[in-house]
C-alpha cells in the first residue's frame, strides 16, 4: 500500500481553515477546478466529504472539525522542521503569523507592527484575532503564535510571557461631554451613568470594590464585550467608559480622557507563546517588533 501523499496536508490546512473552496483556491493561487480536484483527492485520501452543502455555501463534516487544529500543528510543525535553524532571509520571507490580541491592541500598535513588517518582510502576513478568554489553548495546539494580555495565575511553564507594558484603567467621555470641563471629582464620576466592557476574565482594576469601600456607587447602564465597543458607545452618549489607557489610545481620537478620581490597580501587559517556538528566527523576529513598538508608545 502506498504512503499517503503529504503534500495533501497543507492543501487540506488551507481549505480547514477557510472553510471555502473558493477561498482555499485563492489562497493557494489554484483555479477553481484545479482546487476541486485537490479537494477531491483530499475526500478519497480520508474517506471524508470534509465539506458539505448547506444552502448557498459549505459547511464542515464532523471529522473536519476534529481533525481542523491537528492538521494545522502538524503543517506549522513540518513548516519549522524543514526550515533552516539560523539563516532568515527575510526579504523572501513567506509565513502567516496568528496573534491573538486581547481588545484594543491591535488597532493601537497593529499599524506601527505592520509597518515594520511590510518594510523588512514583504511576503509575511499577519492574521489578528480578537482574544475572548483567558484561554491559551491555541500556543498549545499551534494555531496561535502570539498572545497578548494579562498572564493568568494558571499559566504553566509551557506557556513564555515577556512584559510589554504597564496599563492603567482611565475614564472616557465624548469630547462635548460636561465632564470634559473642570477637575473631574469622584462625585462628579458617579453622578453620570457608565458603560461598562465586562466578560469573564477581564479584571476591572478593583474600581467598583474601591467605590463601595467609600461608600459610593457607579450606575452602570450598560455592559458590553469589549473596550472598543464602550468607546463607541461613549462616544455618541453621555455614558462614561472606563478603559485601559494605552490599549486604547488608537481608539480614543477626539474623546476626553481623564485619570480616574479613586485608586484603581494597575496591570502588566505580557507577550505569550509556546516554547517550542523560542528558537524559531521568525518568530523571535517578530517578537522583538512587537516588544520594539510597545515601548515606543
Amino acid at each position: 500500500m502506498l504512503p499517503p501523499d503529504f503534500n495533501l496536508l497543507h492543501t487540506l490546512d488551507v481549505l480547514l481553515s477557510e472553510g471555502s473552496v473558493t477561498r482555499a483556491a485563492i489562497r493557494l493561487q489554484l483555479s477553481p477546478s484545479a482546487m476541486s480536484r485537490q479537494l477531491a483527492r483530499l475526500r478519497e485520501a480520508t474517506g471524508d466529504q470534509l465539506l458539505v452543502r448547506a444552502g448557498r455555501g459549505l459547511v464542515p463534516t464532523q471529522r473536519a472539525i476534529d481533525m481542523k487544529d491537528k492538521v494545522h500543528a502538524l503543517v506549522e510543525e513540518a513548516i519549522m522542521l524543514l526550515r533552516p535553524a539560523d539563516r532568515l532571509e527575510l526579504a523572501t520571507l513567506e509565513r502567516t503569523f496568528t496573534c491573538r490580541m486581547s481588545d484594543g491592541f491591535a488597532e493601537t500598535f497593529g499599524p506601527p507592527l505592520i509597518e515594520r513588517v511590510q518594510q523588512e518582510a514583504p511576503c509575511v502576513q499577519l492574521r489578528f484575532v480578537r482574544k475572548l478568554d483567558k484561554s491559551s489553548d491555541g500556543l498549545r495546539d499551534g494555531s496561535v503564535d502570539l498572545e497578548t494580555g494579562v498572564v493568568a495565575r494558571t499559566e504553566g511553564p509551557e506557556v513564555r510571557t515577556q512584559a510589554l507594558f504597564v496599563d492603567r484603567y482611565i475614564g472616557v467621555v465624548r469630547g462635548a461631554h460636561p465632564l470634559a470641563n473642570g477637575a473631574v471629582t469622584l462625585e462628579r464620576f458617579v453622578a453620570w451613568n457608565h458603560v461598562v466592557a465586562w466578560r469573564p476574565g477581564i479584571d476591572l482594576g478593583g474600581i467598583d470594590e474601591t467605590l463601595r469601600a467609600a461608600g459610593r456607587a457607579r450606575s452602570v447602564m450598560t455592559t458590553v464585550d469589549g473596550f472598543a465597543a464602550a468607546l463607541a458607545l461613549a462616544r455618541g452618549s453621555d455614558l462614561i467608559a472606563t478603559v485601559p489607557e494605552m490599549h486604547t489610545a488608537a481608539l480614543r481620537d477626539g474623546m476626553f480622557s481623564f485619570p480616574l478620581p479613586l485608586k484603581a490597580n494597575a496591570f502588566t501587559i505580557s507577550l505569550l507563546w509556546h516554547p517550542r517556538l523560542d528558537g524559531d528566527p521568525a518568530h523571535r523576529w517578530l517578537r522583538e517588533h512587537v516588544l520594539d513598538v510597545c515601548q515606543m508608545k
